[in-house]
């Protein structure tokens, strides 16, 4: 009789709790790196910063990831922030269409359009409950009117799922941390210990950046740190490199 009881509890949950529940499952496969948006396949400038003695210690790559966060926090954040908050397709294609504007660097304005074409085509594919996506992708790609950035397109992903903006702001300075932390991994610069240790490390400044930048418009966006976008636009200049950017 008891167990009965404890089985009717679990199957009459009330259904906000059930979605909150599956919210979090969508949330953290949303961020996991086995989703293949193609993070990785990018440094953030890192690789160039390294070959041009900017980053040549553990040291300097904490530094780095700061600033590269700052840079995020000042610049994207608004993009995230705004679709999430409105994640229809007009405001998703004006927010495209600025960010491609602002973005004056070749290889990070490609970079974006490769994660957030591949995020795009992931999410229609994934989350077949918001059928929605997959219009919006299939709309923009007949067009041909839209560059498929990828802040804006993680901001209306977010939107869709039913995230608060916090929680996508947070999340997109997250996976920057985690990409640009796996990419020093990879480039011999910390050893796995030593980048999970940077990677807790950092945590607390990165709150404190998503505290400073957290929920502000487009028309707010700006570049905190011009020396990285000189860095990665020296990227394709290379000699031999391992990522794309």
């Amino acid at each position: 009789m008891e167990d009965e009881t404890v089985v009717n509890d679990c199957t009459n949950q009330p259904s906000s709790a059930k979605s909150d529940s599956l919210l979090q499952w969508s949330k953290w496969q949303l961020i996991d790196s086995i989703l293949p948006t193609g993070g990785f396949a990018h440094s953030f400038g890192l690789e160039a910063a390294m070959q041009s003695r900017i980053v040549s210690h553990p040291e300097d790559l904490q530094t780095y990831v700061i600033h590269v966060l700052e840079n995020t926090g000042s610049l994207l954040l608004p993009f995230v922030y705004t679709a999430t908050t409105s994640p229809d397709l007009q405001t998703w294609q004006q927010l495209d269409m600025i960010l491609d504007a602002t973005l004056t660097n070749e290889i990070s304005r490609k970079a974006s359009v490769s994660q957030g074409s591949a995020l795009m085509r992931v999410s229609s594919s994934v989350f077949v409950e918001i059928p929605s996506l997959k219009m919006m992708r299939s709309a923009s790609l007949s067009n041909g009117d839209v560059r498929f950035h990828h802040a804006p397109i993680f901001g209306l992903v977010c939107g869709l799922l039913g995230f608060d903006s916090e929680t996508s702001q947070r999340a997109y300075m997250f996976i920057t941390m985690r990409d640009i932390i796996s990419a020093a991994t990879r480039l011999n610069l910390v050893g796995p210990l030593g980048a999970a240790v940077l990677q807790h490390q950092v945590t607390f400044v990165a709150e404190e950046l998503l505290k400073k930048w957290k929920n502000r418009g487009v028309d707010e966006a700006c570049q905190t740190s011009p020396l990285l976008d000189t860095v990665q636009g020296c990227h394709s200049y290379l000699f031999s490199r391992l990522f794309c950017s």
